[in-house]
């Protein structure tokens, strides 16, 4: 049933938001070049790879190697990608990945593989259910960049601290997963996108 209610209400969305998603895209463009999107390797269900999509807040990147997180101020962020940022608006492609079937609309987040790798263990359990695009550690560390933009080594601070507090709250949605649940959660989320 949750893969239904992903497909149809994924495919009504792109459909619905198709004028704005162009709109964004033009911005994006207008601001600071192409490309429109974002791709980047997180890993799936059962640990398999995916692509995932998402706009391009960040200037493109010159030289490999940066940071995989994102804190307050970084100069990385296009003024366009502060403003989609700020609203999740750089989110609606991953419409597309829960059409596809690699994301659901609610799941545990999907991390990079460096991320994953360092505990396995817990990914183990989590990634029995598909990624998705919301969960309860989206809500609650809805203003991440924020919060870690007040440490002083933000990325072990995410790493030591943050990332095992996320896997916590998702492994307790795994285990207590239903649809009203879900339906919690969605709600959730967008009140707190609404009213941050």
């Amino acid at each position: 049933m949750k893969r239904v209610f992903d497909f149809l209400l994924s495919f009504f969305l792109i459909t619905m938001l198709s004028p704005l998603l162009v709109l964004i895209g033009v911005s994006v463009v207008a601001d600071s070049g192409f490309p429109i999107l974002f791709r980047q390797i997180r890993v799936g269900r059962a640990f398999r790879p995916f692509l995932i999509f998402k706009f391009r807040t960040m200037r493109p990147e010159r030289t490999p190697g940066g940071l995989l997180i994102t804190v307050t101020g970084d100069n990385r962020v296009t003024g366009v990608g502060r403003y989609l940022r700020r609203y999740k608006l750089d989110e609606l492609p991953q419409l597309f990945n829960v059409l596809k079937g690699d994301m659901s609309f609610v799941g545990p987040r999907p991390e990079v593989p460096k991320y994953v790798d360092l505990y396995r263990d817990g990914y183990a359990e989590l990634l029995t259910v598909r990624p998705g695009i919301t969960d309860w550690s989206s809500v609650k560390f809805r203003n991440e960049e924020e919060f870690l933009g007040f440490r002083g080594n933000p990325e072990e601070y995410y790493i030591r601290t943050l990332l095992p507090e996320k896997i916590k709250l998702s492994l307790e949605y795994v285990r207590n997963r239903s649809f009203r649940h879900d339906l919690s959660i969605l709600y959730q989320t967008v009140k707190a996108v609404l009213c941050p």
